[in-house]
């Protein structure tokens, strides 16, 4: 029989699974992208903005394992709700008091960013109670991603105009990362990774293109100097748009060679494998977009989530 600290360990790391824990270090980075896609820096509001992602994110987790908790005990039976861990009614629960949380915290935020978190919470509980199995679950799981950007722009400025973009390039990655989870459980098609490899490399190229204003303000930084009796010059790039691109190129490598590996053989383990590079990606992605906007310390602090993501990954699945 267990002692009590073991049985108090084997409850908490249920509920850990359950939760995903190691995913909620992908949450983060959407308010502080909102937020600097604005141009605003980070205040409290957005401090609750993200508080209220992370409930709204974990909410999402537990109603999912409810939902699909008769499916899981034919193809996962060893998660937490078909192997008897967790009751349903306690994920349930769980899910309702979450979604709860998180809508109070975006209204102390503010009615701006209420008014994004209403539909996001909305869209959580339509796509796992419904959309999920549906052709409209993958474009019903990025809508969720980009309102949750959006999240953050509204609570730190009550504007979501100038992250509308931002919001795009989020709910497109996460787009392709759910029509490749479809498929995890048995495998299938070698066509989501493969696309979702394509949408990648274009993503890539989008959020580290240059932009007419950092054109402009890498011009007004260009340096000369003369050395011998000819001009030369030296164009000087500004440390946000090394930083974009150096991040840019994280969030390609970051899911490369699991998209290409699951395309050559779209199994089971290694499309699971492809699932959990996407889901990680999503952080370089955040920090790449909060970088184009001159958030560089921001974008550092958003980069430096994704070795914490990956470390605990390997001890609670992101899957």
């Amino acid at each position: 029989m267990p002692s009590e600290p073991d049985g108090r360990s084997g409850r908490g790391r249920a509920w850990a699974e359950l939760l995903r824990l190691p995913a909620l270090f992908s949450v983060p980075g959407d308010a502080l992208a909102g937020t600097a896609a604005t141009g605003a820096p980070p205040t409290s509001r957005t401090l609750l903005a993200i508080a209220s992602s992370l409930c709204l994110y974990e909410a999402g987790m537990a109603l999912n394992d409810w939902a699909d908790r008769d499916i899981d005990a034919v193809e996962r039976p060893h998660r937490p709700l078909p192997s008897g861990r967790i009751r349903p009614a306690a994920a349930l629960t769980a899910a309702g008091a979450l979604t709860g949380a998180g809508l109070a915290l975006a209204a102390g935020a503010g009615r701006p960013a209420l008014a994004v978190a209403a539909p996001l919470a909305a869209t959580v509980w339509a796509y796992d109670l419904g959309l999920k199995h549906t052709h409209a679950g993958p474009l019903a799981m990025g809508t969720a991603r980009g309102l949750d950007l959006l999240l953050g722009a509204a609570a730190t400025t009550g504007r979501t105009r100038q992250a509308l973009p931002h919001a795009a390039l989020l709910g497109t990655h996460t787009l392709v990362v759910t029509t490749v989870s479809r498929q995890e459980a048995q495998g299938g098609s070698p066509l989501p990774p493969l696309a979702a490899l394509a949408t990648t490399a274009l993503l890539t190229r989008l959020v580290t293109r240059r932009s007419a204003a950092s054109t402009n303000s890498r011009r007004q930084a260009t340096a000369h100097a003369r050395t011998g009796p000819r001009a030369r010059w030296h164009p000087v790039q500004a440390p946000g748009a090394l930083l974009t691109t150096a991040l840019g190129a994280a969030y390609a490598a970051t899911t490369a060679r699991p998209y290409f590996h699951a395309t050559l053989n779209p199994s089971p383990p290694l499309t699971q494998r492809a699932v959990g590079a996407g889901i990680r990606a999503t952080i370089p992605l955040q920090a790449t977009l909060t970088a184009r906007s001159r958030g560089t310390a921001t974008a550092l602090l958003i980069a430096a989530l994704a070795p914490l993501g990956a470390r605990f990954a390997k001890k609670v699945s992101v899957t």
